[in-house]
C-alpha cells in the first residue's frame, strides 16, 4: 500500500554524498547524510558498501562525518568530523574500533589526503589572521584581541556565501604525522589552498590557490616540494583551477578549469611534469560535471569522470593526451557521486524516481543497486521522469530543437496544472536531487505536472547554447520556455493553470516572466537576481560573473544591467508572486528579493510576500537546516496551489495577450 509524497519526507531522505574507494577494490566508504529532527539540523555517518552487497556502518558520530580516505595500504580510515566543535582530522582502524583525533591545528580543517607512504598526511587548515595587517606577514604576531572586530574589505572577494567575511582567516596546507598528529605548515602567503595531492614518489605536492593582491578571485597550479620549499607557479592562463590529481606514474597532473572569469564551464586539462606543457582533454563541448569524480586509471593511459552531457551525467574514459572518449555508463539521470573500484564503477544515482543509494556496474555486466538507505521510498507513488523534446525560437530568428523533464504521477493523464521551475545557473541544467526538489514529488502527488526546461544558457549542450545567452537574459531564455508550455498545451499535458517558479538565475527568470507576461497565474522567485546594477556590487561574486553574463566582459554596462533586470518591469506585474529568501545570502543577497518586492508592492494591488529565513544562505531550499526546508517546500506547495485556480490580470498595455518577444527598448 503506497502512499503520497509529503513535506515531511525530506526528514526521512538519506542522501549519499561522497565515495571513497579502498585499496583492494572489494568495498568504498561513502558519506551518509541524514536529517537530526530533534536538532533541526543534519548528522552524517560514514559506512562501508562491500561490493558483494555487504553495508556496514563505520561510524555514528555525532556531528559531522566527512571526507573518507583510504590509507594507502588500506588498513586505516582517516576523515575530518566536527564531534569535538571544529572539523579535524580522525582516523579509525578498517576492522572497526574507535576513531581517534588526530594533531591540533590552528583552525578548522577542509581537506585531508593520505602521503603517498601512508606515515603522514596533507590537511588544508584555516589560520587566524588580523585583516588590518591587509596580508602582510604576521612575524609572531597574533591577531589583536578587541571588544569590536571590525570586517575590513581591502581585496576582492571580501565574502562568501555560506562563510560570510573571509579575511579573517587564511587556508594552508600542513603535513601531519599520522603516528604522532604533530604538524608543521607547508604553505604561508595572503592566499588560500584550495586543492592538492602529493606525487606518487611523495617528493612533490600540486595545489591549487587564489591569487595574491586586489583580486583574488582567480586560482592557479602551483607546485612545491615535499617540505614546502620550492614553490612555482605552473598556470597563469585559466580563471579557475580546480582539483590537481597526479597520474600514478607521475607525468601528468590532470586538473579541471574554467578560461574565462564568471564562466561555470568546467573542461579537463593535463600537464606534463617534466615539460610544463598544458594539453586539453576532448574539445570545448566536453565538460566535468564534478571536479571530485575525476580519477586516472591504473596505467596512467586514462581517465574516468562524470561527464555532463545534454542535462544528464554519463561516465566516460578519456585517453591521454588524444582525449579519445569511451562511454562506460549513461542513461536519463545524474550521478551524485562516482569512483572506480576495482574493475568496476560504483556511483550515486539520482532521478525523480529513485532515491540516494550506491549502484555497482562490473565490467561487461549489469547494474545493481548496492545500499538500501532509503527503504520507506518503495511506500510512495513513482514519480515518473520523461524527457521531451521542444520545438523554440533560437532568438536569432530561426527555430531549434531542446529538451527537458516532465515529471508527472505514474499513470496521470492530463491535462493537469503544471510548475514551470527554472533552474539555476543559468550555465547549469534541471538537477535532480530530491533534497531541493522534494516540492516536485509532493506536487506531483497532488495531481500536478513539473516542467524541467533546459533552454538556452544551459551547460552541457555546447559551448555555443550555452553561451549565446550572455547579454540576453530574459530576451532569448523566455520565449523559449513559453513555447514549450503552449507545446504541453497543444498536446493536452497541461492547461491554462500554470505556475512559475525559480531560485537564482532561475528567480531571475521568474522575476522577468511576471513583468512580461500574464501567462503564469502564481510566481514563487527565490533568491533572485532582481537587480543586475545592484547584484554587481554586492554579491560575493557579482563583480567577475555579471559581466561575462551580460556579455560585455571585463567591463560591466550598467546600462544593460538595467535593461535586462527585472527590476524595470515588476511593476507591470499582475501574476501573485511569493519571494523567498536566505537571510544571509551571499550570492544574491536579500536586497535583490526586497526591491522586487517592495517595487511591486507600491505599484498597485498584486498580491505579494516575502519570506525570510534568518541564518539561511544561498543554499537554503537544499542544504538550509531542516525546518526551513519543511517551511519553504509548504509554501511553494500553498502559494501556486492557492492562486492557480484564478487567471492573471492582463499586464498594464498588453490586453489579454501574453507578451515574450524582445524588450521593446533593445528591439
Amino acid at each position: 500500500m503506497t502512499q503520497p509524497f509529503t513535506v515531511e519526507d525530506l526528514h526521512l531522505h538519506q542522501k549519499v554524498t561522497e565515495l571513497a574507494a579502498a585499496p583492494d577494490g572489494q568495498s568504498v566508504a561513502c558519506t551518509l547524510r541524514s536529517v537530526n529532527r530533534e536538532e533541526d539540523g543534519y548528522v552524517s555517518c560514514l559506512w562501508a558498501v562491500g561490493v558483494d552487497g555487504e553495508v556496514r556502518q563505520l561510524t555514528r558520530g555525532p556531528g559531522l562525518d566527512k571526507a573518507p580516505r583510504w590509507s594507502p595500504e588500506g588498513a586505516r580510515l582517516a576523515f575530518l568530523s566536527d564531534r569535538g566543535g571544529t572539523s579535524r582530522v580522525h582516523l579509525l582502524p578498517r576492522d572497526g574500533g574507535e576513531a581517534a583525533a588526530l594533531g591540533a591545528l590552528p583552525g578548522a580543517v577542509s581537506d585531508v589526503r593520505w602521503m603517498p607512504d601512508g606515515k603522514a598526511l596533507l590537511v588544508a587548515a584555516a589560520v587566524p589572521v588580523d585583516p588590518d595587517w591587509r596580508g602582510e606577514r604576521p612575524g609572531g604576531r597574533k591577531p589583536k584581541e578587541r571588544k569590536v572586530q571590525p570586517e575590513v574589505a581591502w581585496k576582492l572577494p571580501y565574502k562568501s556565501d555560506g562563510m560570510g567575511y573571509m579575511l579573517a582567516r587564511e587556508i594552508h596546507l600542513f603535513r601531519l604525522d599520522a603516528a604522532s598528529g604533530e604538524h608543521r605548515q607547508l604553505t604561508d602567503g595572503p592566499f588560500d589552498v584550495l586543492a592538492f595531492a602529493a606525487s606518487p614518489n611523495g617528493r612533490h605536492v600540486a595545489h591549487t590557490r587564489t591569487r595574491e593582491g586586489r583580486f583574488s578571485h582567480r586560482s592557479d597550479l602551483w607546485v612545491c616540494d615535499a617540505d614546502g620549499g620550492h614553490a612555482r607557479q605552473l598556470t597563469r592562463e585559466f580563471a579557475t583551477v580546480m582539483s590537481p590529481l597526479w597520474s600514478p606514474d607521475g607525468r601528468w597532473i590532470a586538473f579541471s578549469a574554467t578560461g574565462k572569469e564568471g564562466d561555470a564551464q568546467t573542461n579537463l586539462f593535463v600537464l606534463e611534469f617534466g615539460s610544463g606543457r598544458i594539453r586539453p582533454l576532448g574539445d570545448a563541448d566536453v565538460q566535468v560535471a564534478d571536479p571530485e569524480s575525476v580519477h586516472w586509471a591504473p596505467d596512467s593511459q586514462s581517465l574516468l569522470f562524470s561527464q555532463q552531457h545534454r542535462g544528464r551525467h554519463r561516465i566516460v574514459r578519456i585517453v591521454v593526451p588524444s582525449g579519445q572518449i569511451d562511454v562506460l555508463a549513461a542513461g536519463n539521470r545524474q550521478f551524485g557521486a562516482f569512483v572506480p573500484v576495482g574493475d568496476a564503477l560504483a556511483y550515486v544515482v539520482e532521478h525523480p524516481s529513485q532515491p540516494s543509494e550506491v549502484h555497482l556496474c562490473p565490467a561487461g555486466s549489469g547494474e545493481r543497486q548496492l545500499s538500501d538507505f532509503n527503504p520507506w521510498w518503495k511506500e510512495r507513488p513513482p514519480v515518473l521522469a520523461e524527457t521531451w523534446e521542444f520545438e523554440v525560437p533560437d532568438g536569432r530568428g530561426g527555430s531549434e530543437k531542446i529538451e527537458g523533464w516532465l515529471l508527472r504521477a505514474e499513470g496521470a493523464s492530463g491535462p493537469l496544472p503544471m510548475l514551470n521551475d527554472v533552474h539555476g545557473g543559468p550555465a547549469s541544467y534541471a538537477l535532480l536531487d530530491f533534497d531541493s526538489n522534494v516540492y516536485w514529488h509532493v506536487l506531483c502527488s497532488q495531481g500536478w505536472a513539473v516542467l524541467a526546461l533546459n533552454a538556452v544558457g544551459s551547460a552541457s549542450y555546447g559551448r555555443e547554447f550555452c553561451d549565446r545567452l550572455a547579454g540576453h537574459w530574459g530576451e532569448y531564455d523566455l520565449p523559449q520556455h513559453l513555447a514549450a508550455i503552449r507545446q504541453l498545451r497543444e498536446e493536452g499535458v497541461c492547461d491554462e493553470r500554470l505556475a512559475i517558479a525559480g531560485k537564482s538565475y532561475g528567480g531571475y527568470l521568474s522575476g522577468w516572466a511576471i513583468g512580461h507576461c500574464n501567462l503564469f497565474r502564481a510566481a514563487v522567485v527565490m533568491a533572485p537576481v532582481g537587480n543586475i546594477e545592484t547584484h554587481y556590487g554586492t554579491s560575493d561574486g557579482g563583480y567577475y560573473a555579471d559581466p561575462y553574463y551580460m556579455g560585455t566582459e571585463e567591463r560591466f554596462d550598467r546600462k544593460l544591467a538595467k535593461q535586462l533586470s527585472p527590476m524595470a518591469h515588476v511593476e507591470k506585474a499582475t501574476t501573485p508572486t511569493l519571494f523567498m529568501q536566505g537571510a544571509d545570502d551571499e550570492r544574491c543577497p536579500k536586497c535583490q528579493s526586497e526591491e522586487l518586492f517592495v517595487s511591486l508592492m507600491r505599484a498597485g494591488e498584486t498580491r505579494a510576500e516575502l519570506v525570510l529565513y534568518p541564518g539561511g544562505d544561498h543554499h537554503f531550499l537544499g542544504e538550509g537546516a531542516p525546518s526551513v526546508r519543511e517551511d519553504a517546500a509548504r509554501r511553494i506547495i500553498d502559494w501556486i496551489s492557492a492562486h492557480v485556480r484564478h487567471a492573471a490580470a492582463p499586464l498594464p498595455g498588453t490586453g489579454e495577450q501574453a507578451t515574450a518577444g524582445q524588450d521593446e527598448s533593445r528591439a
